[in-house]
């Protein structure tokens, strides 16, 4: 509903629509944080014409229904488009309830380069070594990361199993 409010106001010559997009990913990322990692861009840039047309639909009928129906269509194939392009992996994150965003981001993170050191995702992720720390055990605790080697030489396996759903 704030997408399309933003896009009817349409505050700025240029931009409103990626500006509408973007803060629609923050509020539903508050929601759920693998939100904030759909590509719902790439759904809605493959369908712009179609975008553009709801939007002028609603805007005619005074009525944001076709324009929410088309969004939730998109945000449905950006999930189908995210769980097929991922690994197990990723999809199985996706069903683990993560508070936050920070765990989410630390296995991505970690999935990308498995040898990050805790400094390193610290400042990656503009949060304290205590918070990176506090995060890491925990995310150990539920078996969803494993640490292979020494704290100097060694690194970081994602262990996530399709369907697993715990409270982190």
């Amino acid at each position: 509903m704030f997408h399309y409010e933003f896009e009817f106001i349409h505050p700025f010559s240029d931009g409103n629509g990626r500006l509408g997009r973007l803060w629609q990913t923050l509020i539903l990322s508050q929601w759920r944080a693998e939100m904030a990692y759909l590509p719902v861009e790439s759904i809605i840039r493959e369908q712009q014409s179609g975008y553009y047309h709801v939007l002028g639909t609603a805007d005619q009928a005074s009525d944001s229904t076709v324009f929410i129906e088309f969004m939730l269509d998109a945000l449905a194939q950006a999930l189908r488009t995210g769980i097929e392009a991922a690994p197990s992996t990723v999809s199985g994150i996706m069903s683990v309830k993560l508070s936050g965003k920070t765990p989410l981001a630390i296995i991505q993170a970690l999935q990308k380069s498995p040898e990050l050191t805790i400094p390193t995702l610290a400042a990656q992720l503009a949060v304290s070594s205590r918070t990176i720390e506090r995060h890491l055990q925990k995310l150990q605790q539920h078996s969803v990361l494993k640490r292979i080697g020494s704290a100097k030489g060694g690194h970081w396996q994602v262990q996530v199993k399709e369907n697993q759903g715990r409270n982190i």
